[in-house]
C-alpha cells in the first residue's frame, strides 16, 4: 500500500502525543499546515504519495515558505524559521523511512542553512549595575532577583519556576547543590549553589507557605515585560529576556572566570558539548587576559 504525506502526519501525531512536549507538537502541526498549503496552492493537490517526493519538492517547499506573507504583506518567516519547518519535515520523512513507507529520504542531498546569531548576555559591569541599582517597585525587585538567580545557576525560566525543596541537596563537598532534571531535554543537572544564588533563596524562603515552589516568579510574559523596565532603570542597553540570564551564567559568570567548557556544559544540562559552544562565547576581556598570559610566557 502506498503511503502519503497525510498518512505520516497522522501517524506522527497519534504516536508522539505522549512523547513530545506540547509546544513541540504544536510546532509540528504548524509545519503540517504549511505543507498542506503548499500542496494545495502550488501543486494543486490535497496530498502526495511519499514515493513521489523528490529533492525538487523540498526546494519548492522552501521557496514557498520564504515567500509566505501575513495579511499585512510582511514576510512571515525568517531564514531560521524556514529551516525549522524543513527540519521537522525531514524528521517526518525519516520516520517514514524507518517504517519502510518509503525507500530513501529526499532530504539526503539537501543542506540546511541556519544563520548563527550572537546571543545577548550581560558583561561583568552590567551584572554589577543590575545587582546594585535600587528598584523601588516590589514586582521589579522580585523579577530582578529571579533573573539574578538564573544568572548564578544557569537555570531556564521553567526550571526556576519549578524549583522545590526536593531539588536542594547536600553535595559530596558538604555544600548546598541543586539536583534537578532539565524540563526541556530531561537531562539531569547538578549545580553547586553559589553564594549569591543562596542569598536569593534565603531572601524568599517560605514567602508563600501555600506553594511547594521556592521562588515567587510570575508568568514568562510578565517577567520579560518587567525585564524591559528593569533594563531601562539599570541603564542596560540590551534586549533583556529571561534567557539572557542563562547566557550570562555561561559566559560572564563561568567561562570568563576560567571554568572549563566541559564543566559549563554539565552545569547547563547539555547533552552535547557543541551546544555549549553555541551558547557560550569567551568575552573580549577573557581573550585579552589569555593573550596577556601568553605574552608573559613568550617573554
Amino acid at each position: 500500500v502506498s503511503r502519503s504525506i497525510c498518512d505520516i502526519s497522522i501517524y506522527h501525531s497519534e504516536n508522539m502525543v505522549n512523547v513530545l512536549k506540547k509546544g513541540t507538537l504544536k510546532n509540528y502541526s504548524t509545519t503540517e499546515k504549511y505543507l498542506k498549503e503548499y500542496l494545495e496552492k502550488e501543486l494543486r493537490t490535497s496530498d502526495m504519495y511519499l514515493k513521489n517526493l523528490s529533492y525538487t519538492f523540498i526546494v519548492g517547499f522552501e521557496k514557498f515558505l520564504r515567500r509566505k506573507k501575513d495579511k499585512n504583506g510582511i514576510l512571515q518567516l525568517t531564514n531560521n524559521g524556514t529551516m525549522k519547518h524543513l527540519e521537522r519535515f525531514k524528521k517526518l520523512l525519516n520516520l517514514a523511512v524507518k517504517l519502510e513507507w518509503m525507500e530513501k529520504n529526499p532530504f539526503r542531498d539537501y543542506k540546511m542553512k541556519f544563520k548563527t546569531f550572537d546571543r545577548a548576555f550581560l558583561n561583568r559591569l552590567e551584572l554589577i549595575r543590575l545587582e546594585e541599582t535600587i528598584l523601588t517597585k516590589p514586582h521589579l525587585e522580585r523579577t530582578r532577583d529571579m533573573f539574578l538567580f538564573a544568572c548564578y545557576t544557569g537555570l531556564s525560566y521553567v526550571d526556576v519556576k519549578q524549583l522545590s525543596d526536593n531539588h536542594l541537596v547536600k553535595g559530596i563537598d558538604g555544600r548546598d547543590w541543586i539536583h534537578c532534571t532539565r524540563e526541556k531535554s530531561q537531562t539531569p543537572m547538578k549545580i553547586p549553589l553559589l553564594y549569591k544564588a543562596k542569598e536569593i533563596l534565603d531572601k524568599y524562603n517560605r514567602l508563600d507557605t501555600t506553594s511547594e515552589f521556592l521562588l515567587p516568579i510570575c508568568s514568562n510574559q510578565k517577567t520579560n515585560k518587567y525585564l524591559k523596565n528593569i533594563a531601562i532603570a539599570c541603564d542596560i542597553h540590551k534586549n533583556l529576556s529571561f534567557h539572557v540570564a542563562r547566557h550570562t551564567f555561561a559566559t560572564t559568570v563561568t567561562l570568563s572566570n576560567g571554568v572549563p567548557l566541559e564543566t559549563v556544559s554539565k552545569l547547563l544540562g547539555h547533552s552535547k558539548l557543541s551546544t555549549t559552544q553555541i551558547y557560550a562565547r569567551v568575552v573580549e576581556r577573557k581573550i585579552g587576559d589569555d593573550m596577556e598570559m601568553l605574552q608573559q610566557k613568550l617573554g
